[in-house]
């Protein structure tokens, strides 16, 4: 596994649980108001957690912690994934993922093989929007759709998140993502936070009002929508 960044001890990554956060190195995306820049674009200059390093705290912790979280970057990229999981679950550990779920043909895999505990998928958009939120022009929408698909029918927790940015999102497009999470579990909306890591600079939060006003639109199609980080 290409680890490039371990947390140790978090209450805020894995809901419910006292956990550990690792972090993978490399994205497929390039959204531009993504805060781990060094990681999605320039993995190779941040240093390596070695994979028995990781193993070895948790075996320490047994009994602390409860879970562990695989973020990156995108860590579905990671050929060794499905080995690293089940090395974790055998230490007792629950596993959350997340993903941006461009390969759900992975994603598919470990739930079928029993794996994972909790999914977060990172929704980017409007289906109209994609491109420019991802970052990817030529970005095949049809592979998002179908992770929203498989999780939709999973039988494991998981939730569906946006990343809510002024100067990159409007209003009135969260009816069209609420649309295409309709019937989903759980759906948070997360307020931008400015960072000096993003790729791209220029994008603001929006107020508490307006994160209100789209909570309440995306309520409409899906029964649990909170918001986090609005101050």
């Amino acid at each position: 596994m290409e680890i490039h960044g371990f947390n140790k001890t978090t209450l805020l990554d894995y809901p419910g649980h006292v956990a550990a956060t690792v972090f993978t190195g490399g994205c497929n995306f390039r959204c531009p108001f993504c805060h781990n820049a060094d990681l999605v674009l320039n993995p190779g200059s941040q240093p390596l957690v070695p994979e028995e390093e990781v193993l070895s705290h948790l075996k320490k912790r047994r009994g602390i912690l409860e879970g562990v979280c695989i973020t990156g970057g995108e860590p579905t990229l990671q050929p060794d994934l499905p080995d690293f999981i089940r090395k974790i679950r055998e230490l007792g550990y629950l596993v959350k993922l997340d993903t941006n779920g461009y390969m759900p043909e992975v994603l598919t895999h470990l739930l079928a093989e029993g794996m994972l505990d909790y999914v977060a998928m990172d929704v980017k958009a409007s289906p109209d929007n994609y491109q420019i939120a991802s970052g990817c022009p030529g970005i095949d929408f049809d592979r998002i759709e179908k992770s929203i698909s498989v999780l939709k029918h999973c039988k494991i927790p998981y939730e569906f998140r946006t990343t809510v940015v002024q100067g990159l999102h409007t209003v009135q497009e969260f009816d069209a993502i609420s649309r295409l999470l309709e019937g989903g579990r759980a759906y948070y909306l997360q307020a931008f936070r400015e960072s000096e890591n993003v790729i791209q600079e220029g994008f603001r939060a929006f107020p508490a009002d307006v994160m209100e006003e789209i909570r309440e639109k995306a309520g409409k199609y899906i029964d649990k929508v909170e918001l986090r980080g609005v101050k």
